[in-house]
């Protein structure tokens, strides 16, 4: 029997991370994925299908808004269809790039099916032999949560792995769930022709994310859904071919037809059934693989990472985590994992980007001594040039002008976001973001202006306003 210096079971962004990096400085690699593809959630129902099915949709309002601006006139209705052809077409381009040819040209050895510990150093694959490691990394991924609802159980329902086959546009669609997934999908929708109602528990939007961008995103989204708060669904059925949903909300029942129901309720990890009882493996109540700074479990030779730990349920952490688990795990490292560098954007249109401290967190640890830098995208050329400028970005610093967070609301924030999440992960403060040169006009330019108040704060309040005024008239 083999030895493998690294055994990985699962094979999405984590384990691909860590099976890949591993292989490349020369470990022998085992991998170990139930699944036919290799790339997980990520890659077949999420990350991808979900954002080529939000550009499908971006285009058809696109053209409905720009041909009604222009004076043209639009006919027919927008196929679904086409929109999820688009999407398996993507997956199998992107597919390539995870093909089992590319991992055995790295050397790593493949293990289809499932796989779970018999014992602290080996691992049993479905329909075939043991396979023995000196280390793991768990990278299982984590599964749609669908809540015990009465009547789930009788009803037909769609979840972000079913969402992408659906063959034509639901006229009313029902989104149980406002997180992320939930409001890009109803948005998608939306566009597509459905009548979308979002059933959220929570009093609002983004409960954790900072207070100013929360109005904005709101106000976009009701303009194409029907948002509604601090909702409890208590039953489903199935009558005349519809789905009937109540639920309570402020006391009192309300009923609502739909054709289709969206469960977008969070996820809960793949840690049961693999094995983690038999070798100690400690978890949480919600099954989240316990984890210290360095990513080890409470064996000290098997790592998690992903969505198996609880920590950052986005593919970025991942990829993030795996590269860190690769160093500890082969070099014998003590690397601590940052999750304050890391940001998280939903790719509703406007888009709405996360990283740091809020305002209230920021308020909770530093009391009164930070400062915050607000600029709205109306006051930005290109903005207003696109005529597309509803959104707002907003820096939050300590007093020596090091960033502690950035949100922003608008137009592919994601993108021009990502001078802010390197000057924070590099130490860079808020002032230097004045000193780059942006093309005139793009974007971009917000940051710019938001870290020009930065600079006006220092120049204009304070001692240093009377100093250069008493040069100035001595030199004269």
């Amino acid at each position: 029997m083999t030895t493998y210096d690294l055994i990985v079971l699962g094979g999405g962004a984590g384990g691909l991370t860590v099976a890949a990096g591993a292989a490349k400085l020369g470990a022998n690699v085992a991998l170990v994925d139930k699944n036919h593809y290799l790339g997980g959630d990520c890659l077949h129902f999420g990350c991808v299908p979900s954002k080529t099915l939000i550009a499908c949709a971006k285009k058809v309002h696109e053209a409905k808004k720009h041909a009604e601006q222009f004076g043209m006139t639009l006919s027919g209705d927008p196929d679904i269809t086409r929109a999820m052809a688009r999407v398996k077409t993507a997956v199998a381009e992107i597919q390539a790039e995870d093909s089992d040819d590319r991992f055995k040209g790295l050397g790593v050895d493949l293990y289809k099916g499932r796989g779970w510990f018999i014992s602290d150093h080996h691992i049993q694959v479905e329909g075939g032999s043991p396979i023995k490691g000196k280390r793991f990394v768990i990278a299982t991924g984590s599964s749609p949560s669908v809540p015990q609802i009465e009547g789930t159980q009788n009803v037909s329902y769609l979840t972000n792995e079913t969402v992408f086959d659906v063959k034509q546009t639901p006229k009313r669609l029902v989104v149980i769930g406002g997180g992320s997934v939930g409001l890009e999908l109803a948005q998608s929708f939306a566009r597509f022709g459905s009548e979308v109602i979002v059933l959220e528990s929570r009093p609002t939007l983004f409960s954790k994310g900072d207070e100013a961008i929360i109005p904005v995103i709101k106000e976009a989204l009701e303009e194409e859904m029907a948002l509604h708060f601090n909702v409890r669904v208590k039953k489903v059925r199935e009558a005349s071919n519809m789905k009937i949903i109540t639920y309570e909300q402020h006391g009192k029942d309300t009923e609502i037809a739909a054709d289709d129901i969206l469960f977008a309720t969070g996820r809960r990890p793949n840690t049961k059934d693999i094995g983690l009882d038999i070798i100690g493996v400690q978890r949480d109540q919600h099954g989240n693989i316990v984890v210290d700074d360095h990513l080890r479990t409470s064996r000290s030779h098997i790592y998690a990472v992903g969505d198996t730990n609880g920590q950052s349920p986005l593919t970025h952490t991942a990829g993030m985590e795996g590269r860190l688990v690769v160093r500890n795990t082969l070099f014998g490292l003590k690397g601590k994992v940052n999750y304050n560098h890391v940001p998280w954007v939903t790719y509703t249109d406007p888009e709405v980007f996360q990283l740091g401290l809020t305002e209230q967190e920021a308020k909770e640890k530093l009391g009164e001594h930070f400062r915050i830098y607000k600029v709205n995208t109306d006051q930005v050329d290109r903005f207003i040039t696109d005529r597309d400028s509803l959104g707002l970005v907003k820096v939050i610093t300590d007093h020596k002008g090091r960033i502690l967070g950035a949100h922003a609301v608008g137009k592919n924030a994601s993108d021009w976001m990502q001078e802010v999440v390197f000057a924070k992960t590099q130490g860079y403060r808020m002032g230097d973001l004045s000193h780059i040169i942006h093309p005139y006009p793009t974007h971009g330019a917000v940051l710019q202006q938001s870290a020009d108040l930065y600079w006006r704060d220092k120049l204009f309040d304070g001692v240093l306003p009377k100093l250069t005024e008493k040069y100035i008239q001595w030199l004269r």
